[in-house]
């Protein structure tokens, strides 16, 4: 283990400790353990929602597949080519804060909800089990999911990095993330979040530009990678026909998924007022144009500095990568980039897992009058017993980015179609979102276990499906009022 790289890996991990000890005692109700007293400002809002959204999936997942694959993936095994998922995700953090961010501000302040199944609950009903439920038992389910693919990829960056076993890696990381958010709520995720934002801009921006100087820049970089494969560097990999169709369209598809990430709405929902949102909005998007293209960017040039199979585990090239292009005390910064990408995530989905549970099911269903403080106490209870969940899950051998890819399409089918419809269309009605949330969901798993040798990504079918089911169940009951 080098010395210095783990002197300031111990620095960054004692800062952030520090953080969730400090924010504890702004905790004192409900709403500031799960939304921060909705006072964030713009800059920690957008710093905060584009850490939490991009993850170990963006830092590790998506780098690591265009080290593995090139820009369009001519070898043809991955259903999302690097380039058009990278297109994907910044299409659609653009399209997230345009249609959703104001209007769920708005709405969930005026509802007095602190949750996305609240929200559901008391736009049409006000109290509404049925509706609740299923919101909660969906977040729950995918973010366990979600949370492992972050421990993972904390104990693969710890592995490559440090040579620790990968459980011992996992182990690190996860209790690290679930100690500060179980201390510090809302205030220390958004803050430990806009930190951990500005290491991974860094990380993913000025890593692969020193790199490609390093390789004598783009010509050297083609040069490279065209001596190994000329596909690896043409926009469709060389692909023809249904696979060409369906790995573009799939590539592109994984922004739908931002329209019913959680972890991200609740961002939307924790700003200051509704006037900030337009300059949040603005920071996010050029954050995320910066971040995508730097991930792409790197890969390709990890790919010509390091050749073909250097790696037995592409999702380890960025420690990689860093530990051989800088000294030692700067790679240690940019692989906390990498731990920060998944520490900003996994915090999020804990703390939305959290309040799922603690709110939507124990506050509203089991003991109404229960007080401010108990609530908080068992919000940590709970947050302890899903990050021991998500350890055991972290072990299954799928990669960072197919358990990303599970419940981000089960997440982005079963929510966004109805939260975009309730907040766009009046006669959205309770049935309509039910039904969409449902049926979106089974689609995914169903396709994601039957159809997935189509090459067509499983959110695709599942958000058509739920968006048809909202809209036709919708005017169904519109009709049978009249």
């Amino acid at each position: 283990m080098n010395q210095t790289i783990a002197i300031g890996f111990a620095v960054y991990l004692l800062l952030i400790l520090g953080v969730g000890i400090v924010t504890a005692r702004y905790n004192k109700t409900l709403p500031d353990f799960l939304l921060a007293g909705r006072r964030l400002g713009p800059w920690i809002v957008a710093l905060s929602e584009r850490a939490s959204g991009q993850s170990g999936w963006l830092i590790l997942g998506l780098t690591g597949l265009a080290y593995a694959t090139g820009l369009g993936d001519p070898s043809g095994t991955k259903s999302q080519p690097a380039l058009w998922a990278s297109i994907g995700g910044c299409s659609g953090v653009a399209l997230s804060w345009i249609l959703i961010a104001e209007k769920l501000r708005k709405e969930t302040e005026q509802l007095g909800a602190l949750t996305l199944p609240r929200y559901f609950e008391l736009k049409f009903r006000g109290h509404d089990l049925a509706i609740r439920f299923v919101t909660t038992a969906i977040i729950v389910f995918c973010f366990i999911f979600y949370i492992a693919a972050q421990f993972d990829a904390a104990g693969k960056s710890l592995e490559q990095t440090f040579g620790f076993p990968h459980f011992t890696g996992i182990l690190l990381g996860a209790s690290i993330m679930v100690f500060y958010t179980l201390m510090g709520g809302f205030f220390a995720v958004a803050w430990t979040d806009f930190f951990q934002g500005i290491i991974m801009l860094v990380t993913l921006v000025v890593l692969p530009l020193v790199a490609l100087a390093q390789i004598g820049g783009i010509g050297g970089l083609v040069d490279k990678v065209s001596s190994l494969d000329p596909e690896y560097l043409t926009l469709f990999g060389g692909r023809r026909g249904w696979p060409l169709l369906s790995g573009v369209l799939s590539g592109l598809g994984i922004g739908l998924g931002y329209l019913g990430q959680p972890h991200v709405l609740i961002r939307y929902m924790s700003i200051r007022s509704v006037s900030d949102v337009g300059k949040a909005k603005s920071v996010a998007i050029g954050y995320a144009i910066l971040t995508y293209s730097g991930a792409v960017l790197m890969g390709i040039v990890a790919l010509a500095y390091f050749g073909v199979g250097h790696f037995s585990d592409p999702e380890k090239m960025m420690p990689g990568l860093a530990t051989a292009i800088f000294p030692a005390w700067f790679a240690g910064i940019l692989i906390c980039g990498a731990l920060a990408a998944m520490m900003s995530t996994a915090d999020s989905q804990l703390l939305v897992t959290t309040s799922s549970v603690t709110e939507d099911i124990y506050h509203q269903s089991i003991n109404p009058r229960a007080s401010q403080s108990q609530l908080v106490f068992l919000s940590r209870m709970v947050t302890f017993v899903i990050g021991v969940a998500a350890i055991s899950l972290a072990q299954l051998p799928s990669s960072i980015f197919d358990k990303v890819l599970f419940a981000w399409g089960g997440l982005g089918a079963a929510l966004g179609p109805p939260l975009v419809f309730s907040l766009w269309w009046r006669r959205t009605t309770r049935n309509g979102v039910l039904v969409g949330m449902i049926l979106g969901f089974f689609t995914v798993i169903v396709w994601d276990n039957f159809f997935k040798w189509t090459g067509v990504y499983s959110l695709l079918p599942g958000f058509a499906l739920s968006t048809t089911a909202v809209y036709i169940v919708s005017l169904r009951d519109r009709a049978e009022i009249r």
